[in-house]
């Protein structure tokens, strides 16, 4: 265990933490292909992602999640606590598997995967019971701190969380975990603590239609009632829309080497430079240059 047990978190991400098991070609693909390339298996799913990128701004951030207590979940958990993430609240399931993400990659993106996260998912609200039992919050004191929360739980803890009056003084920051799990999220879409990060496709979900910009599903978002609206779409633009307006940005242009896990690093360090102090402007500046140094192949810091 790494020192990080012995310090109070800053931030909970709540959701996936899971093996990901990555193959990567740099050839163009498509249904079929057969081709070289490298496969890498590393903590991951969508808190796992988030909680990473925020240790490396220098957060402490706390899983809470379930892990198998097969030989897979004790190596999960000591490599994520030796990423820097507290993992001393993580439910550990004894009859539950650990569960994975399996990804292919090509020079042309994402080519198809696939998420187990049915320990996640079979688990449901028993990775909450440090909100309510007085280990991180209690009922009659609620937790006031960020919390990071995917879109990999079931449909129905989402909803108890969004109606939970054990969440409603933290600063929620939520995302889906896909875009076929967008909609999961509509109860946050009139939240009045929550602030959505999804990519375009994802907000055509949410609001039952398409956009053709980052900044049109931005205000699309609002108009469907959401608090907060963080919209990317790839490296065209990025939007952040709230009641005082919308503003865009243009990521810096990269070569593009790897793309899983690039909207979680997006929202970790906007979360790491809002929690830091920055503005608006400054804060979607510095998400996307972490998020074009991860897929180009660099550190996000």
């Amino acid at each position: 265990m790494t020192d990080t047990a012995s310090q109070d978190p800053d931030i909970l991400c709540i959701g996936s933490v899971l093996w990901d098991v990555i193959g990567r070609s740099p050839s163009h693909m498509r249904q079929g292909s057969d081709v070289p390339g490298r496969i890498t298996r590393l903590p991951g799913g969508v808190a796992m992602n988030i909680a990473m990128t925020l240790a490396r701004f220098g957060l402490h951030p706390a899983l809470l999640t379930t892990i198998g207590r097969d030989a897979e979940g004790n190596e999960l958990v000591d490599a994520c606590a030796g990423l820097g993430t507290i993992t001393d609240y993580v439910y550990r399931s004894t009859d539950l598997p650990t569960d994975k993400y399996m990804a292919v990659e090509g020079a042309n993106g994402l080519i198809a995967a696939i998420a187990d996260a049915h320990s996640l998912e079979a688990s449901g609200d028993k990775i909450l019971t440090p909100l309510v039992d007085g280990t991180l919050a209690s009922r009659n004191a609620p937790y006031e701190g960020f919390i990071a929360l995917d879109g990999n739980l079931t449909q129905s803890l989402l909803d108890q969380i969004a109606r939970s009056p054990d969440f409603a003084a933290a600063d929620l920051r939520v995302a889906p975990a896909s875009p076929g799990k967008a909609e999961r999220l509509q109860p946050f879409l009139t939240h009045s603590r929550a602030t959505l990060y999804v990519n375009l496709e994802e907000a055509g979900y949410l609001c039952q239609c398409e956009f053709a910009t980052s900044a049109q599903a931005a205000e699309g978002l609002l108009k469907r009632g959401a608090l907060r609206a963080l919209v990317t779409d790839g490296g065209s633009s990025a939007s952040d829309g709230t009641s005082d307006g919308i503003i865009t940005q243009t990521p810096p242009a990269v070569l593009v080497t790897r793309v899983t896990g690039a909207g979680d690093t997006f929202m970790a360090a906007h979360i790491a430079a809002e929690a830091a102090g920055s503005g608006r402007d400054d804060a979607l500046a510095r998400a996307l240059t972490a998020a074009a140094k991860y897929v180009s192949g660099e550190h996000a810091t």
